[in-house]
């Protein structure tokens, strides 16, 4: 896929999108070879030729990647391995020293991590673009001069040419070198967004890197410009030569419809930008002018959309409230709240691949839409204050799962580092949790891989796309407001959160009002504006290999949603045979009528019943056994319980089991109501 799928993700709409449609979507390699149509006048050939290029792109020279072995680059065809372009289009002559190839071609180089788009002639000259004189994003095409420009007759032009003629569509196909095929000149097409001028139709074959190569009728002459291949039949697309040569000069005009939408629920903003700005201007300077007025259209576009939906994005709105009071989850995998079709908002996604690293770490992976969801366990030994602060350490950790991989010549060779990234940054997400945001290059693919990485103590939760260059600025508006949709459970061992806490930079601004203190074989406390408590090894053990987690969640705190904990969960240790544990959970009233199950459990915890009635209970292997606390002080019926739990594994008398809890809850403190 070309990179001018990055630039046109928004563009497109329910209208015409270059991004699905464009023929510029193969990477090929290779000179110029001539075929041709036996009716065409061979006569013409060697100026249609002459007057036609290959658009390319130089191929990288440096690569960041490092891989488990050589790259078998030996094994590739010879024109691909020998090639230092690659080729992504046609383009050609229509006066002296002016050119004319599709907009989405051009567009190929904006921000590229190979080189600018250059021309490529039949006996492998290469000419690099000096000035864009005219440009439309709408109409899909760019005229420009080059450097240091060959002799080149133009081609001869029609720009009335007749329906149901012999037309001739001359591109650069697959990479392969110039070839020239006939069809049929069929239709015509209005425009989708206002019908302000005609497509024209034409059943000749059209092949990736045919973009922006010219379509002649029977005697040679020029009549359009080859744009688009039709994705549901053999009719494709070029636009008519005039609407080129009678287009304002000295213009980039863009004027068209976009779609704006974000993972997180269906609804999308529908608008048309529109924009100029003059030329001529240098290809460095076109594509920043070009992305300045994109990217500030998509911040507007953003901001519209949300706006519109504020009523019902998370956590306000109706659909919000299950949510909001359903029961605490533990879950070490982060999810994303996303709302349904039916306007309900819900926790989304799961892990799908599970990676064993050395020194008990792992990698559980999956994905949601483009997305991709990780949580990276910090091997034991792995310096804590170098794996946070170090970027390239924590992905190198996921390239050693082997679940990062390049195809070359047949085979799928591993990744093994990334090397370091070229942008990192910080974004604080609107519940105030540091994400550390690093943009990696890929420049054989000419993408680049972003990751949001969420400090925890055990490790990060991580939020990953792939994206072109020219669409980073798009993608990190994107997963900015992503991030702040991410549930995630904060947990590790006490010996994880040793290392966690020490370091104030990574901490969630919420822990400024939370205080964890342990001392090993003697004391563990929990404090904070909502609830304290504190026990001794005569209820829990207090070691290194205690599992402590905080079960973060969203809900309602005087009328206002906040991210906070809603459970502290400490297990006797991390083994998954030991399921001996305590924890304190907050609950809430929930609304009336919301949901029967909330409504009979909120009843239960109000009148102390089954399983909240300090009674042990023996389930699934465990001895459990559950009591409310007393309500903090206050007037009427709290809309707020706490509950403290003791778990141990095999079987205990309900003595035993009675007296453990009244020491977890000797200490217990209830601070709201």
């Amino acid at each position: 896929m070309s990179s001018s799928q990055g630039v046109s993700r928004r563009i497109g709409g329910k209208g015409r999108n270059f991004a699905r449609w464009a023929l510029c979507i193969g990477i090929g390699w290779g000179g110029f070879t001539g075929s041709h149509a036996a009716t065409l006048d061979p006569a013409m050939l060697p100026r249609i030729e002459a007057a036609t290029f290959e658009v390319v792109q130089a191929k990288p020279v440096d690569d960041p990647l490092s891989y488990e072995k050589p790259l078998p680059l030996d094994l590739l065809p010879f024109q691909e391995r020998t090639d230092k372009y690659h080729s992504i289009g046609t383009a050609f002559a229509i006066g002296p020293n002016r050119y004319v190839t599709a907009g989405h071609v051009l567009l190929a180089g904006a921000g590229s991590l190979w080189g600018a788009p250059e021309l490529r002639d039949s006996q492998g000259h290469v000419y690099a673009i000096d000035k864009i004189e005219r440009y439309s994003l709408r109409k899909d095409f760019v005229v420009f001069s080059l450097a240091s420009p060959p002799s080149v007759k133009p081609l001869p032009v029609d720009t009335r040419p007749a329906l149901n003629q012999v037309v001739y569509a001359v591109g650069n196909a697959l990479g392969t070198g110039i070839v020239i095929r006939d069809g049929l000149y069929t239709s015509n097409t209005p425009e989708q967004q206002d019908g302000s001028w005609n497509w024209m139709r034409f059943s000749a074959a059209a092949s990736p890197g045919n973009s922006g190569g010219p379509l002649l009728d029977r005697n040679g002459k020029l009549i359009g410009v080859v744009l688009a291949k039709s994705a549901n039949e053999n009719l494709n697309y070029a636009l008519p030569i005039s609407e080129v040569l009678n287009a304002p000069a000295h213009q980039a005009i863009i004027d068209s419809r976009l779609v704006y939408q974000l993972d997180i629920f269906q609804a999308v903003e529908n608008g048309t930008f529109k924009a100029q700005f003059a030329l001529p201007l240098g290809l460095d300077a076109f594509y920043r002018a070009f992305l300045d007025r994109t990217n500030a259209n998509a911040d507007t576009m953003l901001k519209t959309l949300l706006a519109r939906e504020s009523a019902n994005l998370f956590p306000d709105g109706p659909g919000s409230l299950r949510l909001l009071h359903q029961r605490t989850k533990l879950n070490a995998f982060p999810s994303l709240i996303m709302r349904g079709a039916e306007g309900e908002w819900s926790r989304v996604g799961e892990a799908s691949s599970h990676y064993t690293l050395s020194g008990n770490g792992y990698v559980d992976a999956g994905a949601i839409g483009r997305n991709g969801l990780f949580h990276l366990r910090r091997p034991d030994g792995f310096d804590a204050e170098t794996y946070y602060r170090d970027a390239r350490a924590r992905m190198d950790l996921l390239a050693q799962t082997g679940m990062f991989r390049r195809a070359v010549a047949g085979e799928n060779i591993k990744i093994t580092s990334f090397g370091k990234p070229v942008q990192e940054s910080v974004h604080e997400d609107r519940w105030g949790r540091p994400w550390h945001v690093s943009v990696w290059a890929l420049p054989y693919a000419n993408a680049l891989g972003v990751v949001y990485s969420l400090p925890v103590p055990d490790g990060s939760v991580m939020l990953t796309r792939m994206t072109s260059p020219a669409s980073l600025h798009d993608t990190r508006l994107d997963m900015d407001q992503l991030s702040g949709f991410i549930h995630a459970t904060y947990e590790g061992t006490l010996a994880q959160w040793t290392g966690y806490l020490k370091n104030a930079k990574l901490k969630p601004a919420v822990f400024k009002d939370i205080r964890i203190d342990f001392d090993y074989g003697h004391r563990f406390s929990y404090a904070s504006p909502r609830v304290a408590f504190s026990y001794g090894p005569e209820v829990q053990e207090i070691t290194p290999d205690n599992m402590l987690w905080l079960g973060f969640r969203f809900f309602l705190s005087d009328g206002k949603p906040v991210w906070d904990v809603g459970i502290v969960n400490v297990w006797k240790d991390s083994t998954s045979d030991n399921q001996e544990n305590v924890d304190i959970q907050r609950y809430m009233a929930p609304p009336p009528n919301l949901d029967k199950d909330m409504s009979s459990r909120w009843q239960q915890l109000v009148q102390r019943q089954f399983p909240f009635n300090a009674v042990a209970r023996p389930e699934n292997g465990l001895m459990k056994i559950d009591a409310v606390a007393t309500p903090a002080p206050g007037d009427g019926k709290p809309s707020v319980l706490y509950t403290a739990f003791y778990g141990v594994a095999g079987t205990s008398s309900q003595a035993r089991m009675k007296h453990q809890l009244d020491l977890l809850m000797k200490n217990l403190r209830i601070k709201e109501r």
